[in-house]
């Protein structure tokens, strides 16, 4: 069952690639070309609605991201496990509070800190589009996220999609090195004007999560 967002998403997708098509009126090869090129547009974003199908996300939205999470559980769970607190000020125990808004707004502080170090340890700062942040309830509700992107199997802690400008993480299997890995990759192909090989990119992002704390 698709989601309001996710059924007007997929219709203005097929609505673009329809009118395009009615306009053709000869075949050649760029026209063959400027088709596929539609169509393989239209399969990824069936394959991002897929990936979310029958999950019902809550936005949190901080300065630098926009984290999906499915229920308050999810989201004191990742906040237990996302055990970074710069400054002279802690962040672990905000869900002891009663004040849900003081909850969430200590949250956004955290996520913000670990993007903004990740900056600072790249040396990578401009203003980018917000990275959105999906949090899955344990290994195998994101192993199903990632059969239904890319149709196939494979055991993987977290991953960063540049497509979809998504992190895909869950809270059974999170700390925040493993959170700011994947800010850096997002950092990495946003930042440069060129997006680096995949292996220079990994380089890279395994040096912030060991230097997260330096």
């Amino acid at each position: 069952m698709l989601t309001f967002y996710e059924s007007i998403k997929f219709k203005s997708t097929i609505f673009v690639f329809m009118s395009i098509k009615n306009h053709i009126k000869v075949f050649s090869p760029s026209i063959i070309c400027c088709n596929f090129f539609f169509l393989s547009l239209l399969f990824l974003c069936i394959a991002e609605v897929r990936a979310t199908d029958a999950i019902l996300w809550k936005s949190l939205e901080t300065r630098h991201t926009i984290i999906h999470y499915q229920s308050m559980s999810d989201l004191k769970r990742f906040n237990d496990k996302v055990d970074y607190s710069p400054g002279e000020w802690g962040l672990k125990g905000l869900f002891s509070s009663s004040n849900a808004n003081m909850a969430m707004n200590g949250i956004k502080k955290k996520v913000d800190a670990v993007y903004e170090r990740v900056q600072q340890i790249l040396d990578m700062r401009k203003r980018m589009k917000k990275v959105t942040i999906n949090i899955y309830h344990n290994k195998n509700q994101l192993r199903t996220a990632y059969y239904n992107i890319f149709k196939r199997n494979r055991r993987i802690r977290a991953w960063y999609l540049y497509e979809h400008n998504t992190i895909y993480i869950n809270v059974d299997d999170l700390h925040e090195g493993i959170l700011a890995h994947e800010m850096a990759h997002s950092i990495i192909d946003n930042y440069l004007s060129v997006r680096p090989p995949p292996a220079s990119a990994e380089i890279l992002a395994r040096y912030v999560d060991k230097h997260l704390f330096k």
